[in-house]
């Protein structure tokens, strides 16, 4: 009976040994597929992410925009790099990379330093994230094909990892060429118009670039000027993140003396690796100017109460081209009436003037002095006005005749006083 009791606890022991076994081993897998989905529900669509190995209070993405770029030996690329971080606690992370081919280089950049290690801050979001990224060198030599650099962000509780693809080909051309557009390409307007062309600069490549911008073929006596977005003063170069754009607001002023027609003016950006051109056209359609005066340019005249006083006029064309439809018109005192032999002249060449005859009439009432009559050219596109100064004054006649009754009267009162003095 012992033996028979002893077997049996022998196989009770040996039964809960396997099932403690099968638990453990069952336990052992739930965590690992625990693990894998954790990992996989990080990945976003458009972007390389981290695979997060252990996570204790931080829940980090390390990420690229580009995570392939295609190079020729020789070359270099700059990757902008990102953190994030979902986790409630804050981090610092030590920056590596790993499966360097022979002869590359690379280094970490922050700002406009190197560095080898990078503060994530709890709940960081990509635009929160530090100004951070990796320059990679490819030497001359590089063979042709494929290559996989690995970069690592590691702390005690992560080790985020960030694949990077690097195509080597010879024969590759610039296949991110940058782009410089403009809205509107074609404007037009007279010489006195500034004009204002807003354009884009884009940076398609996968480096930092500086452009020179310049206008190659401006006319001469015009003037061309470049200010990106948000600037305050013109600007010769403009930096431009890769990936990104820039707006630069070409402002263009004619030469006052530009005649009719279209103008291009070639505006150019060029980077260490590429020169963009644009061009843009300026149509001008003409100058329009007028001055309306007088032909000895003496703008006073002498009128007398009641009685027309003619005036000649001159309407000048000072631009440099035809004025269509010039009205005369006036303003002048109370009573007082302005007509002219032609109130419209058709047309006026440039450079030429055309003389109108203004009859002014003062009121019958009105007194000796000085009075202003406002006269106006005008047509849709351009005006001018003279003041002229007309002083009225009394007829000659009418003066002798004051004189000579004032003299009666003064003889008059002289023989009066001698006639009754003797008394």
């Amino acid at each position: 009976m012992e033996k028979a009791a002893v077997r049996n606890k022998k196989a009770d022991f040996a039964g809960k040994a396997i099932l403690a076994g099968i638990m453990c081993s069952a336990l052992a897998a739930w965590s690992l597929s625990s693990v894998n989905v954790y990992a996989a529900g990080n990945d976003t669509e458009s972007e390389t992410v981290t695979e997060v190995k252990e996570v204790s209070g931080t829940d980090v993405v390390f990420s690229t925009d580009y995570p392939g770029v295609s190079v020729k030996p020789g070359d270099s690329s700059t990757f902008s790099l990102y953190l994030t971080n979902d986790g409630d606690t804050q981090d610092n992370l030590t920056l590596s990379a790993e499966d360097l081919p022979d002869g590359w280089t690379g280094s970490f950049k922050g700002s406009s330093s190197e560095v080898s290690m990078v503060h994530v801050a709890a709940g960081q979001t990509k635009e929160d994230s530090p100004s951070l990224s990796y320059a990679l060198s490819v030497p001359d030599d590089a063979k042709e094909g494929e290559y996989t650099v690995t970069l690592e962000a590691k702390s005690e509780s992560t080790d985020a990892e960030l694949p990077l693809l690097v195509k080597v080909d010879r024969n590759e051309e610039d296949i991110a060429a940058g782009e410089f557009t403009a809205e509107y390409p074609e404007q037009q307007g007279s010489t006195s118009t500034n004009f204002s062309f807003s354009t884009t600069l884009k940076n398609n490549g996968a480096e930092n670039a500086t452009y020179a911008l310049a206008a190659d073929n401006a006319p001469e006596g015009w003037n061309v000027t470049f200010t990106p977005s948000g600037a305050s003063a013109q600007a010769a170069s403009v930096p431009v993140d890769a990936g990104s754009s820039s707006t630069i607001t070409v402002a263009v002023t004619p030469s006052e003396d530009a005649e009719q027609g279209d103008y291009e003016i070639d505006c150019t950006a060029v980077s260490g690796k590429e020169t963009l051109s644009l061009p843009l056209t300026v149509t001008i359609t003409g100058t329009y100017g007028m001055t309306l005066t007088t032909p000895s340019g003496n703008l006073a005249a002498k009128a007398f109460a009641g009685e027309g006083k003619k005036v000649t006029l001159q309407v000048q064309n000072t631009g440099n081209v035809a004025l269509e439809n010039v009205q005369l018109t006036s303003q002048a005192s109370t009573d007082w009436t302005v007509e002219f032999d032609t109130s419209t002249i058709d047309s006026i060449d440039p450079g030429a003037a055309k003389e109108v005859t203004a009859t002014i009439t003062p009121a019958k009432d009105a007194v000796i002095g000085d009075y202003v009559t406002a006269i106006t050219a005008k047509n849709d596109n351009v005006s001018s006005e003279a003041d002229l100064r007309v002083s009225v004054q009394n007829h000659t006649t009418w003066g002798i005749v004051a004189i000579v009754i004032i003299a009666a009267l003064v003889v008059s009162l002289a023989a009066i006083i001698r006639k009754f003095g003797r008394r």
